[in-house]
């Protein structure tokens, strides 16, 4: 799991890839001191989220992992910890509670008819 910061950061590597702690803090949404970002990133290597490479002076950082696999994980995470393990509870929250407008929905239902048609053949 990450935090809102290290998600920010991560956000940025996986919008513009590889990229100084300059770089990142140049595209965040809020403005961070540039020792408050190399430290993040420093702390998202040591988790293994991140790696670097050395550039003359500059370390140029990477994902290591991807948005999806990180969606993936957070998804089956807040699924298992806050709906019982039950994928159909989660719908439904986003669904009734969720306050999806009804286009939202009307995807969602085609997304469903997708896997389902997937399922049936």
């Amino acid at each position: 799991m990450f935090t809102d910061r290290e998600l920010d950061l991560m956000g940025v590597l996986w919008d513009h890839g590889p990229s100084t702690a300059a770089e990142v803090r140049g595209r965040l949404p809020v403005r961070l001191a540039y020792t408050t970002v190399l430290s993040l990133l420093r702390v998202l290597e040591a988790k293994g989220r991140v790696a670097h490479t050395v550039e003359g002076k500059a370390h140029r950082f990477r994902a290591t992992v991807s948005r999806d696999d990180t969606a993936r994980a957070t998804i089956e995470h807040l699924t298992r910890t806050l709906f019982h393990g039950s994928p159909a509870l989660l719908l439904a929250h986003l669904i009734q509670d969720g306050g999806a407008d009804p286009e939202t929905i009307i995807r969602m239902r085609k997304v469903l008819k997708k896997r389902l048609k997937s399922i049936d053949d």
